[in-house]
């Protein structure tokens, strides 16, 4: 903390925002004077803000999902090493992000940040450590003041409206590029580093590669990506959506997550045999994503808008299949040596929480390489060209096999499990209160 108070005073910072992803990966927590931060104040947030649902409601108690019968508080606990300036404020401001511990001291277990740190740790027990890197797709759409309207691409430089099919254009990026100087300056403030940007398929939309590294720190590093990205929009008078499936007809918005293991001592790929060969727990790691993922999809599809994103004919997987450098398998192998053998999982959208999204990818790769789960053969073909969809194809489906998977319980957490699947079942029926286009489109006159 008195480095803390020397780097807060060395630059002027007046006021510190103290922040900790919920389950849905929104910002929340307290500011407050920079004095007051470096007095040991103690932060709190009642329990319940940690099981409502993306619209601001509480559901209903269903399975094993209870609410703190006294809604007691949570204890915020300031990360130091994340300590960095808010770039768009105009008075000096900081943000620490924070950890969550109840009354005693102990980590609380259904929080995202915490869920990712207990699957960590169980690398760590068996002498692995992960090494993820993500991809994150977004869109920019014009102003939309009115949700009953749909999205639209915005204006460029050009004085034009974006169009699809600019697929790592140049000239497409360059239509943004004041925004694009502000994206690398707020993230220059902040130490987040962009290993790559390019313009994706659809009508303005990006993609930022991150460098690879420690998940927790990564996960971190997403988080406040997308907060930057969003005010970096803002600032340009449009936003940045982060949606799976924003628009119709355009393509979806993942999140794709590079993954590897090495050996804490020694550092190597355990990934790789000493002959360059891939090893039995890649192959083991494969065959738990494999059988895993698909009761973990809740987890990286969270919400109803997710689904449309994986649809059979669009630019998304909607298998298990997995491939050397296949793009149409949801477990793809980069081409790479190997040092740098990894799994790339290209089935969560942008719209997850990277917490939560990172740490069920690996939960279900542990579980495979304790497991000795072997995978099937890799393809070759073009594996979402048949038709079939090899993953739940809804909300309610997802939440379902998730909570009947028995082996998250430990590598997630009972906790996390219940109560994460009693939100998902109320922002369902939130969902279920809204009347759709479609629905006036087609059965008003005609049923």
């Amino acid at each position: 903390m008195e480095d803390a108070r020397d780097w807060l005073m060395a630059r002027g910072i007046d006021d510190v925002e103290c922040i900790t992803p919920d389950l849905a990966g929104v910002a929340r927590g307290k500011m407050m004077p920079a004095k007051k931060f470096v007095g040991n104040t103690s932060l709190a947030l009642p329990s319940a803000l940690f099981m409502h649902t993306i619209s601001g409601e509480y559901p209903e108690e269903s399975g094993d999902f209870r609410y703190s019968p006294n809604d007691g508080d949570l204890k915020l606990v300031p990360d130091l090493s994340t300590l960095c300036a808010v770039p768009w404020e105009s008075d000096p401001t900081a943000q620490v992000i924070c950890d969550l511990v109840d009354q005693s001291g102990a980590a609380v277990g259904y929080t995202p940040r915490n869920v990712l740190k207990h699957v960590i740790s169980l690398y760590e027990a068996r002498g692995w450590k992960p090494v993820i890197a993500p991809e994150i797709e977004f869109y920019l759409v014009s102003k939309n003041a009115d949700p009953d309207y749909p999205l639209t691409p915005p204006i460029g430089r050009s004085g034009r409206q974006i169009q699809s099919g600019q697929s790592y254009s140049i000239g497409g990026v360059n239509e943004f590029d004041e925004l694009i100087d502000d994206i690398y300056d707020y993230s220059d403030a902040q130490g987040l580093e962009i290993d790559t940007l390019i313009h994706e398929e659809g009508a303005a939309q990006l993609e930022i590669n991150l460098r690879h590294g420690d998940p927790v720190e990564l996960a971190d590093q997403v988080f406040l990506f997308k907060r930057t990205i969003r005010e970096a929009a803002m600032g340009h008078d449009i936003y940045a959506t982060f949606m799976a499936k924003p628009i119709q007809g355009q393509p979806g918005s993942a999140m794709h997550i590079h993954q590897s293991v090495v050996d804490i001592e020694t550092g190597r790929n355990v990934f790789s045999r000493p002959d360059g060969g891939p090893s039995d727990l890649f192959h083991h790691f494969i065959g738990g994503m494999q059988k895993y993922v698909p009761a973990a999809l809740i987890m990286m599809a969270p919400y109803v808008n997710s689904y449309r994103r994986l649809t059979w004919g669009m630019a998304a997987p909607t298998n298990c299949e997995w491939g050397f450098d296949n793009r149409t398998t949801a477990f793809r192998v980069p081409t790479s040596e190997p040092e740098g053998r990894r799994v790339e999982n290209r089935l969560p959208s942008s719209d997850t929480n990277p917490y939560l999204s990172i740490a069920a990818s690996l939960a279900c790769g542990y579980l495979g390489m304790i497991e000795a789960i072997r995978p099937t053969d890799p393809t070759e073909r073009t594996a979402n060209e048949d038709g079939e969809i090899a993953l739940p194809r809804g909300l309610l489906e997802a939440v379902a096999a998730f909570e009947a998977e028995k082996a998250f319980h430990s590598v997630l957490g009972a906790d996390f499990v219940a109560t994460y699947a009693g939100i998902k079942r109320g922002e369902h029926e939130t969902f279920m209160q809204v009347i759709s286009p479609w629905e006036r489109e087609f059965l008003l006159l005609q049923v």
